[in-house]
């Protein structure tokens, strides 16, 4: 089969896909560095610093790149923490909504930054933190009770929601030792609707500012999608930063970093009929793009359209007994083949860390795609990476 035109900047042939495992993700380095580039550009234009959120994006083989550009890592707990001290090597900033006892000391050792998700919290480990790592800066996450996230099960803000603390539960008491705040209201969304966000924030949380060193923005940037205006961030952060000279800034995009560098390489397994053409994959949405099902969004395929749009339509489906283990229907210039490979686009950002073995089905091979095109297979799973999960 003849593919369309690749994203543009992606130097994947048909020839190269014959060298790889399947599934397999394929981290493209050369759209990588593009990505970086704009946010090297953002960082220059405002001199706010970039953190890497390691929940939407861990490939920590690719941390060499990274770190140039990038000032440090976000952690959602000891492990993510972990993973940036020893493989990052730069900042790294520590929230989860409750901190367990057993971890506080490991964290509060490689963690520059830890932010608390309630006054309890923080007056329950704060202290402990400091006599653990006197450097240590304790911040507080704050809701600002405004979002326009598009989906309410990644609504940060929603009605009832556990993620930070609101303006109304804030005293002196709370705030004392606190040196920042951090609020994040966003899902790949735009600068328009963080203008919104930082009106809220101000204004709920803006009595407290002068006494604090630091905020983060949070994630949900969607900063190196194409037709994010960036110009707008440049100048939504100048203004805050003249508003509140004294704040140092942080952003901690996971998907921005992540977004269009890669697809999810699979092969098709067998083609069955009922009432329409079903391809089953050597992949699952259910196992490896569980955002598939939960969101649901639609993954883009490499030359398929709409069902319709194009002479074949086919379902494209998951190698597991779960009955709604599938991606979507598709419709391909030619028929499709066992044996063929199908690449679902963008899928190196909040796959990679949510994939299970569900019924046993191989986690994908993790490959980078060099600028001189070359292939380096960083990582194959097998069956003892399956078996030590279960006991």
């Amino acid at each position: 089969m003849t593919y369309d035109p690749p994203p543009a900047g992606s130097t994947i042939t048909p020839e190269l896909l014959d060298t790889l495992p399947s599934p397999c993700w394929l981290l493209e380095e050369a759209l990588l560095e593009r990505n970086l580039e704009m946010l090297r550009r953002i960082k220059e234009a405002t001199g706010v610093k970039i953190l890497l959120a390691l929940k939407g994006y861990a490939l920590w083989h690719s941390f060499d790149l990274i770190r140039k550009v990038l000032d440090g890592c976000c952690a959602s707990g000891l492990w993510e923490a972990r993973l940036s001290h020893e493989e990052f090597g730069k900042e790294t900033h520590t929230y989860a909504p409750a901190l367990k006892e057993e971890e506080i000391d490991a964290i509060a050792r490689i963690s520059q930054h830890l932010v608390f998700n309630s006054p309890a919290q923080a007056l329950r480990f704060g202290s402990r933190a400091r006599r653990i790592n006197p450097r240590i800066s304790l911040g507080l996450r704050v809701n600002p009770e405004y979002s326009e996230a598009p989906v309410e099960l990644y609504n940060p803000c929603g009605l009832h929601s556990r993620l930070g603390t609101l303006a109304s539960a804030i005293d002196e008491k709370s705030i004392e030792g606190i040196e920042g705040f951090h609020f994040h209201a966003l899902c790949e969304q735009d600068a328009s609707a963080l203008e919104e966000v930082l009106q809220a924030f101000e204004e709920k949380f803006g009595r407290w500012l002068p006494r604090l060193r630091w905020v983060n923005f949070g994630g949900g940037h969607h900063i190196t999608r194409d037709d994010y205006d960036r110009e707008k961030l440049v100048n939504l952060l100048r203004d805050f930063r003249t508003r509140h000279p004294h704040l140092e800034c942080y952003l901690e995009p996971g998907e921005a970093i992540g977004w269009q560098t890669g697809p999810l390489v699979t092969t098709v397994l067998d083609i069955v009929r009922n009432g329409m053409e079903i391809a089953i994959l050597d992949s699952s949405a259910e196992a490896h793009m569980p955002d598939t099902l939960l969101m649901p969004y639609r993954a883009e395929v490499r030359g398929a359209d709409l069902p319709g749009e194009k002479p074949y339509t086919y379902r494209l489906a998951g190698n597991t007994c779960l009955a709604g283990d599938i991606m979507g229907d598709y419709s391909f210039d030619r028929p499709l083949q066992v044996g063929e490979k199908i690449l679902f686009e963008d899928q190196m950002h909040y796959t990679v860390v949510k994939a299970t073995t569900f019924n046993g089905i191989p986690l994908p091979a993790l490959a980078r795609l060099h600028r001189d095109g070359s292939i380096t297979v960083d990582r194959r799973f097998g069956y003892e990476d399956f078996k030590s999960r279960l006991g």
